[in-house]
């Protein structure tokens, strides 16, 4: 019987013996081995990234001629949309330029824009991630914030050759400065433990008391523009639940957050020109 149990028990005790042995590791060690066992599944990664492209690419060549040339045209009417977005862009620029120099005001924070392609996601209960085929080999830099066309997606948190790991808006773990749009007063926004089968939302804490949102009355949640990560104005998502906290000081409520998040393909880096901003 005994040597039964013990054949039985025998992973256990095993796994026990490597957990504690790893527990005394020096701390440095474990940090090269994780990031070397990153770099070394790195490649593997972007390569099922560059795969699904292919698969995309013989897909779109099912479609006939005519899909192909609507498909043409409406990519032409986006571009003269976004030719006058950036003329558009440039003059406001040059008006804040204006501002600045008028009200001597510190310049805002300077970015580049660099896209780049998703190459795997991770939407477990612990955390919210993506994983991009781009890292420090085109100058990606820890902190930088990620956007998209709905407005932001997260912060890059960690730096790899050719890959780098963003911390989703929707993460427990990611924490920012916010106000609802028209009113300068900031609040704080944080993720939280999102069910991948569900729309993504976070929350918010230190709401003033005069400011109100329900279902059918949301509030849009932008970025402040306080500690010079995030640009001011980017949208967050909608407030659509606003309750009294505990001490009656502030409001607390709930954010929905854009559903693209959780299907993103592409994403831009805003990589800070100054990086001590970060």
């Amino acid at each position: 019987m005994l040597p039964k149990r013990y054949d039985q028990a025998r992973p256990f005790l095993t796994l026990g013996i490597i957990l504690l042995l790893w527990a005394f590791v020096p701390l440095a060690v474990k940090t090269f081995t994780r990031v070397s066992f990153f770099e070394l599944q790195a490649p593997l990664t972007v390569a099922d990234s560059y795969v699904h492209d292919l698969q995309g690419y013989f897909a779109s060549q099912l479609h006939s001629k005519d899909e192909l040339l609507d498909a043409g045209r409406q990519v032409a009417g986006l571009i003269d949309k976004y030719e006058f977005s950036v003329q558009q862009n440039q003059e406001l620029q040059a008006d804040i330029l204006r501002l600045e120099n008028l009200l001597s005001l510190p310049p805002m924070p300077a970015f580049r824009f660099e896209p780049a392609r998703v190459a795997q996601r991770d939407f477990s209960g612990w955390w919210s991630r993506l994983v991009i085929r781009k890292g420090s080999n085109y100058g990606i830099l820890v902190g930088s914030p990620v956007v998209f066309s709905g407005g932001v997606v997260g912060r890059v948190t960690e730096v790899h050759r050719y890959t780098a790991i963003v911390d989703l808006v929707t993460s427990p773990t990611f924490r920012l400065a916010a106000s609802v749009a028209g009113d300068n007063r900031p609040i704080s926004y944080q993720g939280g433990v999102n069910d991948p089968f569900k729309s993504p939302r976070g929350t918010v804490e230190f709401v003033p008391l005069d400011i109100g949102a329900a279902p059918t009355v949301p509030r849009r949640l932008v970025t402040s523009g306080l500690g010079g990560v995030f640009p001011p104005g980017l949208n967050i998502g909608e407030i659509d639940n606003l309750e009294s906290s505990p001490d009656g000081l502030f409001k607390t409520g709930e954010v929905r957050l854009d559903e693209r998040l959780t299907s993103l393909s592409e994403v831009t880096v805003l990589v800070p020109l100054n990086p001590e901003e970060l």
